[in-house]
């Protein structure tokens, strides 16, 4: 575990939001102690292949241009404040854990108190599902 500082993605003179990542075996515990929300900012498609049990799924980009660019989201923060309160505690995870540093950081940022990244993102998961059965 460990405390990223991390750019806002939003830009600007923001202060740079410090993001506790967790990895895939803290996380397990986090969310099996039924006190975090998992918030899974994966593409819609990507999330309905597959995700963790009881996740909400807020796209941090909506889509990729055709020049392989990532087109954000730019209600993300409204979208996760119509779901939590900012003192909820969140869990923040994508594919491998890059894009949902941002997306925490990002609500750092907005005033939520209690967010971590999942260090590796939702394959770290799997992997620790998968050796831990």
């Amino acid at each position: 575990m460990g405390s990223l500082g991390t750019p806002s993605a939003t830009g600007g003179d923001k202060t740079t939001a410090l993001v506790e990542s967790v990895d895939s075996v803290a996380a397990c515990a986090l969310l099996a102690s039924g006190q975090y929300g998992y918030i899974d900012v994966r593409m819609w498609e990507d999330f309905d292949a597959g995700h963790v049990a009881g996740a909400r799924n807020v796209p941090y980009y909506l889509s990729v241009t055709p020049r392989g660019r990532p087109e954000r989201n730019p209600h993300f923060v409204e979208q996760v404040a119509a779901l939590h309160a900012k003192k909820d505690r969140l869990l923040v995870g994508c594919r491998q854990g890059v894009r949902s540093r941002l997306a925490a950081a990002d609500l750092v940022d907005a005033g939520f108190k209690n967010v971590k990244n999942l260090q590796g993102g939702y394959l770290s998961l799997l992997k620790t599902v998968t050796y831990h059965q």
